[in-house]
């Protein structure tokens, strides 16, 4: 039997695979982005360093220092420079992204930039990254694919970030949980009132491949530090690096969450703001 596809045809199936793209998992694994090296609508893309991206990366992938994303005080870019920046390293429309790296933070605040722009439903961590990729033997590449060439369309999305205000006005409230995400000694040192202490590092399972735990052990995780149900969680660390991994985690097991960029940083600009110690 011959089976014809007309344009029409050919259209819809098209549409297929773009609705097929979106509902990818927030962390795929690597037997799943190898069977997807090929698809038209995966993209894969290296965050951090351009030395361990050149010395061998997952083949296909393009490469993006996070600091392309950076403005002034460390805070992401406007968005339509944010979407410029991800599209020179191969974001588009319509197809969905994999972001690895050699700093789970990196990639952690290159997911909250997808985000910031829209697109944090058409973006993806590879679990366990590139340490696993290679432990496992898969396939590497030193060849650089050509800077991307497409368009991502900025969808306003005003319920990622949270600024100083916004979290002083909801300190006593009880819909919004901060997570303080730094460390043991930087607690100490002072935190936001109301804040609870949650370890980036306890999000994973492996330290040495930095494989996630399950989606239920991290909902576990997030229910021991206070998270209730019908609550929204605030995330901040010094700047912004590792409450944007924590951010992730928390939308990734279908919590709503939000980044405070800035950060324990921000925070101390205003001595009126309260510290806990």
């Amino acid at each position: 039997m011959i089976v014809y596809c007309n344009q029409g045809c050919q259209r819809m199936l098209h549409v297929l695979a773009l609705l097929a793209a979106t509902s990818v998992d927030p962390i795929v694994s690597t037997e799943w982005l190898q069977a997807h090296l090929n698809d038209s609508q995966v993209r894969v893309i290296f965050v951090g360093d351009r030395d361990e991206y050149d010395r061998a990366h997952i083949p296909g992938a393009r490469f993006i220092d996070h600091m392309d994303t950076v403005g002034s005080e460390h805070r992401p870019l406007p968005p339509e420079a944010l979407a410029r920046a991800l599209a020179n390293a191969g974001a588009e429309d319509g197809a969905h992204i994999v972001l690895y790296g050699d700093s789970p933070m990196a990639t952690g605040w290159l997911y909250m930039t997808f985000a910031i722009v829209g697109h944090g439903a058409d973006a993806s961590l590879l679990d366990g990254g590139i340490r696993l990729w290679q432990a496992e033997k898969r396939p590497t590449s030193t060849t650089a694919p050509p800077a991307g060439s497409g368009r991502l369309t900025v969808r306003p999305a005003p319920d990622v970030m949270a600024d100083a205000l916004w979290v002083r006005s909801r300190l006593e409230s009880p819909a919004v949980r901060l997570l303080d995400v730094r460390t043991n000694q930087e607690w100490s040192g002072g935190h936001l009132p109301g804040a609870t202490l949650v370890l980036w590092q306890d999000l994973f399972a492996d330290q040495q491949t930095l494989k996630f735990k399950s989606l239920d052990e991290i909902r576990a995780l997030l229910t021991r530090a206070g998270v209730t149900a019908n609550q929204e969680v605030v995330t901040y660390c010094a700047v912004g690096m590792r409450a944007s991994l924590m951010y992730f985690a928390a939308r990734a097991a279908g919590i709503p969450a939000r980044v405070y960029v800035g950060s324990f940083q921000d925070w101390r600009r205003d001595s009126t703001n309260p510290v806990v110690r």
